[in-house]
């Protein structure tokens, strides 16, 4: 007969216990992690050391689990573990990353001695949480107090902060060390190095770090089409991406919204529609981000409806995807949609923001609707919103567009703070109503106020003073554009000018302003005097003004038309004929006009010439016996 003989498993040992707890954190397995402690600290064979501490704080680290890392941390204390070196490090990185910077300093000022690897988790966690400075104070007393040299960690650390702050003078002597430390040829160094000259807008140093790379990575692919697109350079960051594609480099969201937004900022219909193309084809249907950012683009190329198509399939909204498409139909003239998705937001009980009401108020302006307008003001109280800048402004304007500039005054009085849009829409506002004087005293009140005015208050002045007659106004501020305040006038600026002095006759003298014009007069410069011409008969001038807007090619007959009323008025009936006969080869047709009108409640548009409105008749035959 044979006995079984039961033998008891030995104790488990320190690397035991310790191996449970690497593999547990290399699973990101915090509760595993925390049993292998318990379990060490409870043997009598096995004690933890740094190192299982610095394993411990490294996943809370990763994690961003701030109770159990200052948990850690009491324990270490306990110990008398804290001031080691390891440990003191690893503790100032996990505070770092999760947040927590001014504990993180705590800590490593506290350290007896510091290491390079100290001073980088300390640049990198002032970097990470947005202190630029502070992290590029660090990078410097790392060399000067300790004489520590900075390494490709360090390197990487800091040069975010150099973007981040514009530093441009710093990130150039941080890329000199770069490259006589040898480090320039490592790709994520090389990156961060493009990266950080975008962040300072030196776009062509950046295109030259590009090009010099020896090995490019998905993310210096990224860095640099987002450093085009961030610098207004849209059609180098498509040409980028579409590059990028053909070498086999796959997209991430991070080149895909680089690329939307330059397709949007070019109204390029056709790339955005082959971006989406591309988004759909390497697993980005569902990344709201990237969603969110079609509905921005193609709402920018005019194509609400596809915008709308991606907003109706995007399964999971956020408040940005309904912010996107508010403002994607208020931008394109689709008043009432953008109103009628911002009441269907509150009925999702989705909350609206400030950006919500800044891109549906203009849209109730479109309307002008009093009653709505009222309803948007209140509702703004109500959430606590009506103090924000953007959004005071915006009433103001929808108040002054809704004709109730005595209103859009007492909240623009109202405003305890006046930023220079603001300023500009109250000066708007009384200029488009014809009250022109009060547009250029509230002008040298901001003036008075040392406000400093910018492109759109100098467009806002001068239509004021042309709607108002005051010439001699509007020359003075013309000229002290570039002379007061250095602002280069824009075409809309001379078409401005050349619409005032047409307005008070004085056509010889416009067209003498459009021929001394040092940039290329458009069609809206020689639209404006061609306006002029019509208004005070001057078929001379409307002829030549005429046949430069011919030559420009306009998208509209608007113009055409004009000319053909102005020989009907003559009984030029050949003129008549030929400018019409030109008009129809090229296909061209006048915008009809429209109206819109509020009755019970309900707003309706109606176009010029149509009858198509469902209860046009009916309307009709109201106001007729009214």
């Amino acid at each position: 007969m044979v006995c079984a003989v039961a033998t008891a498993s030995p104790p488990a040992t320190h690397a035991d216990h310790h191996a449970r707890l690497k593999a547990a954190a290399a699973r990101s397995d915090l509760p595993g992690a925390l049993a292998a402690f318990t379990a060490m600290s409870s043997s009598s064979s096995a004690r933890p050391v740094v190192r299982t501490f610095t394993a411990l704080l490294k996943l809370c680290a990763a994690r961003g689990d701030l109770a159990t890392g200052q948990a850690v941390h009491a324990q270490l204390a306990a110990r008398g573990l804290a001031p080691d070196p390891l440990a003191a490090t690893a503790l100032a990185n996990m505070y770092a990353k999760c947040r927590r910077p001014a504990d993180a300093r705590r800590v490593f000022d506290r350290m007896p001695a510091r290491d390079r690897v100290a001073w980088n988790a300390l640049v990198a966690g002032y970097a990470r949480n947005g202190l630029a400075a502070a992290a590029l104070e660090m990078f410097v007393r790392m060399q000067e107090e300790d004489g520590e040299r900075p390494d490709a960690v360090t390197l990487v650390s800091v040069l975010p902060a150099c973007g981040a702050l514009r530093a441009l003078a710093t990130c150039r002597e941080v890329h000199a060390f770069a490259v006589r430390a040898g480090f320039h040829d490592l790709v994520n160094v090389s990156t961060a190095i493009l990266d950080a000259y975008c962040k300072c807008g030196a776009v062509d140093t950046a295109r030259a770090v590009f090009h010099s790379m020896l090995v490019r990575n998905t993310v210096s692919w990224n860095a640099m089409i987002d450093g085009y697109a961030e610098n207004g350079n849209a059609t180098e960051a498509l040409a980028l991406f579409n590059r990028m594609i053909k070498e086999g480099v796959d997209a991430t969201d991070v080149s895909v919204l680089a690329a939307l937004q330059a397709c949007g900022e070019l109204g390029n219909l056709g790339e955005a529609k082959r971006v989406h193309d591309i988004l759909l084809a390497v697993g980005l249907k569902s990344n709201v981000s990237v969603q969110n950012a079609l509905i921005t683009t193609y709402s920018k190329c005019k194509r609400t409806d596809l915008a709308a198509q991606v907003f109706t399939e995007l399964g999971s909204k956020t408040r940005i995807s309904w912010n996107a498409m508010i403002l994607g139909f208020a931008q394109n003239g689709c008043s009432e949609d953008a109103v009628r998705l911002f009441s269907r937001m509150q009925l999702e009980n989705v909350k609206p923001d400030s950006f919500t009401l800044v891109s549906v108020i203009p849209a109730i302006a479109d309307i002008s609707d009093p009653l709505q307008a009222r309803w948007i003001h209140g509702y703004s109280i109500r959430q606590d919103l009506d103090r924000g800048v953007y959004v005071l402004t915006a009433l103001i304007d929808m108040y002054a567009k809704c004709g109730r500039v005595s209103v859009a005054r007492t909240l623009f009085d109202s405003a305890r703070e006046r930023h220079v849009i603001t300023w500009n829409a109250m000066i708007h506002g009384y200029g488009s109503h014809g009250f022109g004087k009060a547009a250029v005293e509230l002008f040298e009140e901001m003036k008075g106020a040392g406000a400093l005015p910018n492109e759109t208050t100098f467009l806002s002045v001068l239509s004021a003073c042309s709607h108002a007659g005051l010439v001699d106004d509007g020359r003075k501020y013309f000229t002290s554009m570039k002379e007061h305040y250095g602002i280069e006038p824009e075409l809309e600026h001379y078409g401005t000018m050349v619409d005032l002095l047409g307005r008070a006759g004085k056509l010889e003298e416009a067209w003498s302003f459009i021929q001394s014009m040092p940039i290329e007069p458009g069609i809206s410069v020689y639209g404006a005097m061609l306006g002029a011409c019509k208004l005070h008969k001057d078929l001379s001038l409307a002829e030549k003004s005429a046949q430069n807007i011919f030559e420009l090619g306009p998208e509209e007959g608007v113009y055409h038309v004009i000319l053909a009323n102005m020989y009907v008025g003559a009984s030029m009936w050949k003129d008549v004929a030929r400018v019409r006969t030109a008009m129809e080869k090229k296909g061209l047709q006048k915008t009809p006009g429209w109206s819109i009108i509020q009755l019970k409640n309900e707003v309706h548009t109606f176009y010029s010439g149509s009858t198509n409105h469902q209860h046009a008749n009916k309307y009709m035959q109201g106001w007729l016996s009214s």
